[in-house]
């Protein structure tokens, strides 16, 4: 072996640096003096402000648990012959196959070359170097350490941004769910936290308050925690003072009052600016190095875009939002024009999404359902004023003349092109079916009726026999929960009945906090 290798007496495996951050090298080697020299070697090595943390293994078995054990490894030198002669190419086998880990560079050590000739290793093996023992001095350790570490850098940034953009596009399937909207903001902060180098933690913070901020009112205006990562993975939802302190939070005040990028000690906060909302603000501590002003411009760039496109996916929310709305007070007015005057619509949304959620229905298959549900008596806008009206029972021919209020309703809706007023035309038409057939206005019976409008069915009945929308004195919930049970299998789905009463304490707890003043 050369003299240049730093020899010492044989010790006790030091133990592992306390810094998680530093790079993790394994040294997989049955002679134990091999892990002294190449600990010795690199004692005072650091690479972008890192050092290194050693784990030891003897032998191909004890690699393979090592990898078991740490999924953090950037580099493994490895000794070809130790329990066999081909111990380490094995390992090197299960590195890639098995436990398809692509990212640790696999830097093979030998002291016999002709055991595993260099050419035929490097065609049939997935390493990234190949050295002999003897020609490995402390010097030449170092160089391959240094340009190895690059690449192992430059692969782990790459598959960061892979991961950034792919929830990206998750998030741009459904830009207007909560959840998208988390998605699409994390994507690009780990995008941007991959560029820089790596960060420890990250934070996008927002106002729930329209308007610009008078400079006055900075103090006032709160902020919250909309994503974040690292130790702040745990706080959506929580207030900017109630995650931040010292230091941090003052930059954060500061970034705010001046409106810009507040470069800390160990942190940065920028502003993000908004049309819609009074501004975002973007925290990232823990930077690897320190920044150059290609970081800075962008940083910079960034925050002026990622807020152009987080308010973009707000207004298109925005909008949703105000449809709901829209379909929501056209269901009251529905309800108004019958004489029921109460909350019946909110309460029925709500039921109906409690059951919706039990039954198993996907998210896109609830958000329809929440909209077109306050629709399900529009049919009953055509009915005459007298009927409508009236106080007492209807007699047959009344009654007949009600029926029609749901075909009435699906062909006012039936030819639209847009998929929730479809589901709101059929729910219009079906949700007087019964289970059993006896329903109208087709006689259709079982799963002939589609989920939405047994749904809607259920919610909308427990609902009348609770409220004074029909009587003058709305039914106790065991009076109600009993009828309910009696048309199990008669007027409703048995499937629904059951989850119903299993969480009848929900919905008793939603008819209570939408009770009208006169039930």
């Amino acid at each position: 072996m050369s003299d240049d290798f730093l020899f010492a007496d044989e010790t006790e495996d030091e133990p592992e640096l306390a810094d998680r951050s530093n790079w993790k090298i394994l040294i997989v080697d049955d002679e134990p003096e091999i892990h002294t020299v190449t600990k010795l070697a690199l004692s005072d090595f650091h690479f972008q402000e890192k050092g290194l943390d050693f784990v030891s293994a003897y032998s191909g078995e004890e690699a393979k648990q090592a990898f078991r054990d740490h999924n953090d490894i950037a580099i493994v030198l490895l000794d070809v012959v130790m329990e066999s002669d081909h111990a380490g190419l094995e390992v090197a086998k299960y590195i890639r196959e098995e436990l398809h880990n692509n990212y640790t560079r696999i830097i093979l050590r030998t002291g016999q070359p002709g055991q595993a000739p260099e050419r035929d290793v490097i065609i049939n093996y997935d390493i990234n170097d190949y050295k002999s023992k003897t020609e490995l001095t402390a010097q030449k350790l170092f160089t391959v350490i240094i340009s190895t570490l690059r690449s192992y850098r430059d692969i782990v940034v790459i598959d960061e941004n892979r991961q950034g953009l792919e929830k990206i596009i998750r998030a741009s399937a459904d830009l207007f769910s909560l959840r998208s909207l988390e998605q699409f903001i994390e994507g690009i902060v780990q995008q941007l936290s991959s560029l820089l180098g790596g960060t420890e933690d990250a934070v996008y913070l927002t106002s729930a308050v329209a308007g610009p901020i008078p400079i006055e009112d900075v103090d006032s205006i709160e902020y919250f925690v909309f994503s974040g990562c690292g130790e702040y993975s745990r706080f959506e939802g929580k207030r900017l003072n109630d995650v931040m302190s010292g230091a941090r939070l003052e930059s954060c005040r500061n970034a705010l009052l001046k409106k810009d990028i507040v470069y800390g000690e160990d942190h940065i906060v920028a502003f993000c600016n908004s049309k819609f909302q009074r501004g975002a603000l973007l925290y990232m501590s823990g930077l690897p190095r320190k920044l150059s002003e290609l970081d800075k411009n962008m940083i910079e760039l960034f925050a002026q875009n990622v807020q152009i496109a987080f308010d973009n996916v707000l207004l298109a929310k925005d909008i949703e939002d105000t449809q709901q709305e829209v379909i929501e007070r056209l269901g009251q007015a529905i309800d108004e024009h019958a004489v029921h005057k109460s909350n019946h619509v909110k309460r029925v949304i709500e039921i109906t999404q409690l059951l919706g959620i039990e039954y198993g229905l996907n998210e896109e298959d609830l958000k329809t359902l929440r909209v077109a549900v306050p629709l399900h008596d529009v049919g009953k806008l055509g009915m005459p004023e007298h009927i409508m009206r009236k106080p007492a029972e209807l007699d047959e021919d009344e009654r007949e003349v009600m029926h029609t209020h749901a075909l009435i309703g699906y062909e006012l809706l039936k030819n639209s092109q847009r998929p929730v007023i479809q589901t709101a035309a059929l729910i219009a038409r079906d949700h007087h079916e019964h289970w059993d057939g006896q329903g109208y206005p087709s006689g259709l019976q079982g799963e002939q009726i589609n989920i939405f409008s047994r749904i809607t069915a259920l919610a909308d009945v427990y609902d009348v026999l609770r409220s004074t929308r029909c009587y003058k004195q709305p039914w106790s919930a065991e009076k109600a929960q009993a009828t309910i049970k009696q048309q199990k299998g008669k007027q409703f789905d048995p499937d629904l009945v059951d989850l119903f009463m299993q969480h009848i304490d929900k919905i008793e707890s939603i008819i209570e906090q939408h009770r009208d003043f006169n039930d």
